[in-house]
């Protein structure tokens, strides 16, 4: 490859971590204190003997897998498994959902089938519109389910179908993925350290 080529993609590789930088700096003071508002629904969910359900699409479904592996086996510290389940990954129940009825319904019926009163929801989507995800967090919501939601900056039904939304502070489909890892990395550190330290989980 020649210099110029590369100094212009090292450029641009230096412009996308910089907006990165700048977007967490931006969500920082909101949306820190609110994840640890997140955090206690989570923690009151497991204290009762509930479930967290994880659901997104694509690089969000991506997210919900990787936040409940990390509460079924571990994040930081040695511990027992906590009860994450992400409705992204049984290939079968997802399809046969979305074959059968409607694809904007393979969330939803998981949770009838799964859930529980007094369980959490976690709904992640960059755009705050995606159907699916918006109809499970409605149903769970009218279903006695604490509902959570992480989306970009705009305002959407999501606000509308949730007890708490997570907005970052940007438009850009991979900047506010990127965020929205580090919130769920901060959501296990702050829930696997608050059991600990109550000796809720050996």
């Amino acid at each position: 490859m020649e210099s110029s080529r590369r100094d212009e993609l090292a450029r641009r590789g230096r412009e996308a971590l910089a907006e990165s930088v700048r977007v967490k700096e931006r969500f920082a003071p909101a949306g820190v204190p609110l994840l640890v508002d997140m955090a206690e629904v989570v923690l009151d969910a497991f204290r009762r003997g509930g479930r967290l359900f994880l659901f997104g699409n694509g690089g969000s479904a991506a997210d919900a897998q990787h936040v409940a592996a990390e509460f079924v086996n571990r994040f930081r510290r040695d511990r027992s498994p906590l009860p994450a389940i992400a409705l992204t990954t049984d290939t079968s129940i997802l399809t046969s959902i979305a074959n059968d009825f409607r694809f904007a319904d393979v969330f939803t019926r998981q949770l009838r089938a799964l859930s529980a009163r007094g369980d959490a929801a976690l709904g992640i989507s960059t755009s705050g519109t995606s159907p699916n995800v918006l109809g499970a967090l409605k149903w769970a919501r009218e279903n006695g389910l604490h509902t959570l939601g992480w989306t970009g900056a705009l305002q959407t039904d999501m606000d509308v179908y949730c007890d708490l939304t997570l907005h970052v502070p940007s438009e850009v489909t991979p900047r506010i993925q990127e965020c929205h890892m580090v919130a769920g990395h901060i959501l296990c550190e702050l829930v696997e350290e608050r059991l600990l330290e109550e000796g809720s989980i050996p």
